[in-house]
């Protein structure tokens, strides 16, 4: 995290949101977009693929708001941080679905424990951040 708020520090951008915070929120996204990916693939190697179906596309749907999210928490709003405000809520809105099913399976499955706990802190820094955007 240290690097990239260094990174943010030496951005001349006007920010919403403090340097520490955007590199915490950049850090739980990069985590949650790697374990919801790991855990979809993980899914599709199951015998019965039915069951899971629901959970492997929540799943690809969180990785790709999450990325989306990160790109542009990454790449700063200015003052103007209604665009990011409202991605920042679709991305807890996709963590919280993709929670919802692997926290279910998380005593079963290694991969679902690990991504229901990303998804989980994900979704709390999102909200973290858009308290701190309303602020």
């Amino acid at each position: 995290m240290l690097e990239v708020r260094e990174l943010f520090d030496s951005m001349a951008a006007s920010m919403s949101l403090s340097s520490e915070d955007r590199a915490r929120g950049v850090d739980a996204l990069n985590d949650c977009e790697e374990a919801v990916t790991a855990c979809a693939s993980a899914m599709l190697t199951m015998t019965d693929q039915a069951d899971v179906q629901m959970a492997v596309r929540r799943d690809l749907d969180c990785a790709d708001v999450v990325h989306a999210t990160r790109r542009l928490l990454t790449r700063g709003s200015g003052p103007d941080s209604s665009l990011l405000g409202v991605q920042l809520e679709a991305c807890l809105l996709a963590c919280e679905q993709s929670n919802e099913l692997c926290a279910a399976h998380a005593s079963h499955h290694e991969y679902c424990r690990i991504c229901s706990e990303a998804t989980r802190r994900c979704a709390t820094v999102c909200r973290d951040l858009l308290n701190a955007l309303r602020s």
